[in-house]
């Protein structure tokens, strides 16, 4: 985001524009705002970003990640908490 991502809006505009650098389709990106809704879907496009480099196809695992959340078998807390976790940010949250 040009000036940073301040608020749950910011996070949703800056995920629809980089799922595109992505290279998750538009209907792969707008099914998983339909099944997850748009925050935890701008979430799990953020931590798909953060390890963009060890993921085959984005727009595949975000297909994957929709499926389960459909089927009741997904949570994006766990994929935050490694993602802070690679990050070192966890001791900034537990305080």
């Amino acid at each position: 985001a040009v000036d940073g991502i301040a608020n749950w809006r910011d996070l949703m505009e800056a995920a629809a524009q980089v799922r595109g650098y992505l290279g998750v389709s538009p209907s792969a990106y707008g099914d998983a705002c339909l099944v997850m809704g748009r925050e935890t879907a701008s979430i799990v496009i953020a931590c798909i970003l953060q390890r963009a480099q060890h993921i085959n196809s984005a727009g595949g695992y975000l297909r994957v990640l929709t499926e389960k959340a459909r089927a009741g078998q997904f949570s994006v807390g766990p994929m935050l908490m490694a993602a802070l976790k690679a990050h070192g940010s966890t001791s900034r949250m537990t305080g």
